[in-house]
């Protein structure tokens, strides 16, 4: 009785080289987060230092790609500065993340379990509850993602019902995600899924050279305005850029995929330069080509019925189709867990994943505001993710066995400081320009 009322968030999300349990149907392969089987080979603890390049460069490289000209826009170009230094924060936080998991041998396997050990249950407790918020949202992100991408490939669609109610663009193309989507979500092994999700730096390249394409073939690379910096966006901006860094939350499945996990540093360091040389790019091409008329969606901006535009939406489409699935899987399985509805499997899963999907295509289609909700999930929950968390856990965990410097000490203040300004006035003006669009 008491491991049937136990709270999913008293379990790891991420437990690598849990197969033979998870084929067995094991409680603690049930929560374990559906990006570990994209991360982790066969072999825990087999993966070289190219293979953690590329598993933590898909890992930072997200839908954050398509925003970023619009966070430029948000801010003007003096918040690149900010953009670096958002990348030097993330990066340094993701060092102490692997810091905190060697602080107690090979006991610390998951986000969670480092929480556990700075502070207890109610640290595993927290971060889980963020985690899973984080989740969600996430899984909305997409089928926003989905709605606009598909409006713009295929404008001006329309089904109509019996009654007289009519589905058309950005809702109709939400709605036809979801039912594509749907069965998915019912699927136990997710490991095909998996391989499909790995395109996501393919996608990345692909919309960059895409924006190159536009700006060679239509509009030049000039800026239709081009702010040195609008000080009322930069919360903003800061808010997206955090979303282009996130991803903390997997930095230990990486960690403990690694063969030689004295490289992690090393491959965060690669994995970082590479995706912020992306992500720069691509927000400065996108706004030297658009200006300040760049949408939330870059994608939005390229013109209907070009090649460049069909091979940018179709290959943005794809990561979301198939990660929607991995993202919520750990939500779903936390509400099984929690109802102590485990013992039917089959029916509990489909009807709670139909369940949860219903609910995430209801936020969807009331807040189709792909920026402002990205700007709030880098605000409220990426920053205490990627920023604010680390840090509370390696101060706690070290400054009790004296392994901190007073400088270091004094620069993870001034870091939780800033990210604690960026989570409070982000997020206002994230959930403020939400608010006053209805």
């Amino acid at each position: 009785m008491a491991a049937a009322q136990e709270s999913p968030l008293d379990k790891p999300f991420l437990v690598p080289g849990k197969d033979e349990e998870q084929q067995h149907g094991g409680d603690d392969g049930d929560v374990t987060n559906m990006e570990a089987q994209l991360l982790l080979p066969r072999d825990s603890g087999a993966s070289s230092f190219s293979r953690s390049c590329l598993n933590l460069s898909n890992v930072i490289s997200g839908v954050g790609m398509l925003s970023v000209p619009y966070a430029l826009a948000q801010g003007g170009w003096l918040s690149l500065a900010l953009f670096a230094l958002v990348g030097a924060v993330c990066y340094y936080t993701g060092e102490l993340i692997a810091r905190c998991m060697r602080a107690d041998g090979d006991a610390v396997k998951s986000y969670p379990d480092i929480g556990q050990l700075a502070f207890g249950r109610p640290g595993r407790k927290a971060i889980g509850a963020v985690m899973y918020a984080e989740l969600y949202l996430v899984a909305i992100s997409f089928l926003i993602l989905e709605g606009d991408s598909l409006n713009k490939l295929l404008p001006g669609a329309s089904v109509g019902l019996p009654g007289g109610y009519v589905f058309r663009g950005k809702q109709l193309f939400t709605l036809v995600a979801a039912v594509v989507i749907l069965p998915t979500t019912w699927l136990r092994d997710l490991s095909v899924l998996a391989y499909v999700s790995a395109v996501g730096l393919v996608s990345s390249a692909a919309l960059t050279a895409s924006l190159v394409w536009a700006g060679v073939a239509e509009h030049g690379l000039h800026a239709k305005g081009g702010n040195v910096v609008n000080l009322a966006g930069l919360p903003t901006s800061l808010s997206l850029y955090f979303v282009c860094f996130a991803g903390h939350g997997v930095f230990p499945t990486v960690y403990s995929s690694m063969r030689n996990k004295g490289d992690f540093t090393k491959v965060l360091l690669v994995s970082s330069v590479l995706c912020s040389l992306n992500y720069a790019l691509t927000a400065v091409l996108g706004y030297l080509i658009y200006g300040d008329d760049v949408q939330s969606l870059v994608t939005l901006n390229l013109p209907s019925g070009k090649v460049y535009t069909r091979i940018a939406i179709l290959t943005t489409l794809i990561t979301p189709l198939a990660k929607y699935a991995l993202v919520i899987q750990p939500v779903t399985t936390a509400i099984e867990e929690k109802l102590s509805l485990a013992g039917q499997r089959c029916l509990t899963r489909a009807v709670i994943s139909t369940t949860v999907l219903v609910s995430t295509v209801v936020v969807a289609c009331t807040v189709p505001f792909f920026g402002y909700l990205m700007s709030f999930i880098g605000s409220s929950l990426n920053v205490t993710v990627a920023v604010l968390f680390p840090c509370l856990s390696y101060l706690r965990i070290y400054m009790p066995r004296g392994g901190v410097r007073r400088a270091e000490v004094a620069a993870i203040v001034g870091i939780l400081v800033i990210g604690a300004c960026v989570a409070v006035v982000g997020t206002y003006t994230s959930l403020h320009q939400i608010v006053s669009t209805f």
